[in-house]
Protein backbone atom coordinates (compact mmCIF):
# COMPACT_ATOMS: atom_id res chain seq x y z
CA UNK A 1 0.00 0.00 0.00
CA UNK A 2 1.12 3.68 -0.90
CA UNK A 3 2.10 5.88 2.50
CA UNK A 4 0.48 9.28 2.53
CA UNK A 5 2.92 12.04 1.52
CA UNK A 6 3.64 15.39 2.95
CA UNK A 7 1.21 18.32 1.47
CA UNK A 8 3.93 20.02 -0.41
CA UNK A 9 4.47 16.89 -2.55
CA UNK A 10 0.87 16.85 -3.71
CA UNK A 11 1.17 13.05 -4.03
CA UNK A 12 -1.92 11.87 -2.21
CA UNK A 13 -3.58 8.61 -3.27
CA UNK A 14 -7.36 8.41 -3.18
CA UNK A 15 -7.73 5.94 -0.83
CA UNK A 16 -11.69 4.90 -0.73
CA UNK A 17 -11.28 2.30 2.94
CA UNK A 18 -12.51 -1.09 3.94
CA UNK A 19 -16.47 -0.55 4.70
CA UNK A 20 -16.51 2.52 2.73
CA UNK A 21 -19.13 3.24 0.23
CA UNK A 22 -18.90 6.08 -2.79
CA UNK A 23 -21.82 6.51 -5.44
CA UNK A 24 -20.35 8.79 -8.47
CA UNK A 25 -17.36 9.06 -10.34
CA UNK A 26 -13.97 9.17 -9.44
CA UNK A 27 -11.32 11.33 -11.34
CA UNK A 28 -7.70 11.23 -10.23
CA UNK A 29 -4.22 12.06 -12.11
CA UNK A 30 -2.73 9.99 -9.53
CA UNK A 31 -3.65 6.29 -7.84
CA UNK A 32 -7.28 5.71 -6.52
CA UNK A 33 -7.32 2.55 -3.95
CA UNK A 34 -10.20 0.74 -3.65
CA UNK A 35 -10.47 -1.51 -0.67
CA UNK A 36 -14.41 -0.43 0.20
CA UNK A 37 -17.50 0.00 -2.51
CA UNK A 38 -17.62 2.64 -5.44
CA UNK A 39 -20.52 2.67 -7.48
CA UNK A 40 -19.39 4.47 -10.10
CA UNK A 41 -16.54 5.38 -13.00
CA UNK A 42 -13.24 5.62 -11.91
CA UNK A 43 -10.23 7.51 -13.97
CA UNK A 44 -6.66 7.56 -12.95
CA UNK A 45 -3.16 7.00 -13.65
CA UNK A 46 -2.92 3.69 -11.39
CA UNK A 47 -6.06 2.21 -10.12
CA UNK A 48 -5.76 -0.48 -7.25
CA UNK A 49 -8.61 -2.73 -6.19
CA UNK A 50 -7.65 -4.48 -3.15
CA UNK A 51 -9.30 -7.95 -1.79
CA UNK A 52 -12.10 -6.98 -0.33
CA UNK A 53 -12.70 -3.65 -2.38
CA UNK A 54 -15.70 -3.62 -5.18
CA UNK A 55 -16.36 -1.61 -8.37
CA UNK A 56 -19.77 -1.42 -10.35
CA UNK A 57 -18.77 0.44 -13.11
CA UNK A 58 -16.26 1.48 -15.55
CA UNK A 59 -12.05 1.81 -14.91
CA UNK A 60 -10.20 3.50 -16.87
CA UNK A 61 -6.54 3.28 -15.93
CA UNK A 62 -3.00 2.93 -17.23
CA UNK A 63 -2.08 0.70 -14.92
CA UNK A 64 -5.33 -1.54 -12.90
CA UNK A 65 -4.27 -4.33 -9.84
CA UNK A 66 -7.36 -5.78 -9.88
CA UNK A 67 -7.29 -8.35 -5.97
CA UNK A 68 -11.16 -7.96 -5.72
CA UNK A 69 -14.61 -7.52 -7.67
CA UNK A 70 -14.90 -5.39 -10.98
CA UNK A 71 -18.15 -5.60 -12.52
CA UNK A 72 -17.48 -3.18 -15.75
CA UNK A 73 -15.42 -2.28 -17.78
CA UNK A 74 -11.80 -1.44 -18.19
CA UNK A 75 -10.02 0.10 -21.00
CA UNK A 76 -5.94 -0.21 -19.22
CA UNK A 77 -2.93 -0.18 -20.83
CA UNK A 78 -1.45 -2.73 -18.51
CA UNK A 79 -3.97 -5.16 -16.69
CA UNK A 80 -2.36 -7.24 -13.46
CA UNK A 81 -4.85 -9.68 -12.42
CA UNK A 82 -3.96 -11.51 -9.18
CA UNK A 83 -5.93 -14.72 -7.58
CA UNK A 84 -8.80 -14.61 -6.34
CA UNK A 85 -9.41 -11.50 -8.42
CA UNK A 86 -13.41 -11.38 -10.25
CA UNK A 87 -14.50 -9.68 -13.23
CA UNK A 88 -17.43 -9.22 -15.22
CA UNK A 89 -17.49 -7.11 -18.35
CA UNK A 90 -15.11 -5.99 -21.19
CA UNK A 91 -11.34 -5.61 -20.63
CA UNK A 92 -9.74 -3.89 -23.12
CA UNK A 93 -6.02 -4.26 -22.36
CA UNK A 94 -2.38 -3.59 -24.17
CA UNK A 95 -0.47 -5.80 -21.64
CA UNK A 96 -2.22 -8.60 -19.39
CA UNK A 97 -0.85 -10.53 -16.22
CA UNK A 98 -2.90 -12.95 -14.75
CA UNK A 99 -2.10 -15.43 -12.06
CA UNK A 100 -4.00 -18.20 -10.99
CA UNK A 101 -7.34 -18.68 -9.59
CA UNK A 102 -8.92 -15.50 -10.67
CA UNK A 103 -12.78 -15.64 -11.90
CA UNK A 104 -12.45 -13.87 -15.23
CA UNK A 105 -16.43 -14.25 -17.04
CA UNK A 106 -15.37 -11.23 -19.15
CA UNK A 107 -14.35 -10.54 -22.62
CA UNK A 108 -10.83 -9.89 -23.91
CA UNK A 109 -9.83 -7.60 -26.24
CA UNK A 110 -5.98 -6.66 -26.79
CA UNK A 111 -5.68 -2.46 -27.55
CA UNK A 112 -3.35 -1.71 -30.70
CA UNK A 113 -0.47 0.33 -30.11
CA UNK A 114 -0.86 3.72 -31.49
CA UNK A 115 -0.05 3.44 -35.06
CA UNK A 116 -1.75 0.01 -36.34
CA UNK A 117 -4.77 0.92 -38.62
CA UNK A 118 -7.34 -1.00 -36.71
CA UNK A 119 -8.00 -1.07 -33.01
Amino acid sequence: MLAFTNADEKQSPTVIGAGCKVTGDINSDLTVQVHGTVHGNITASIVVIGRGGHVIGDVFTETLFLHGDLNGSATVNTANIFSNARMNGTLKYRTLNITSNTELECKLSKRKDKGQEHE
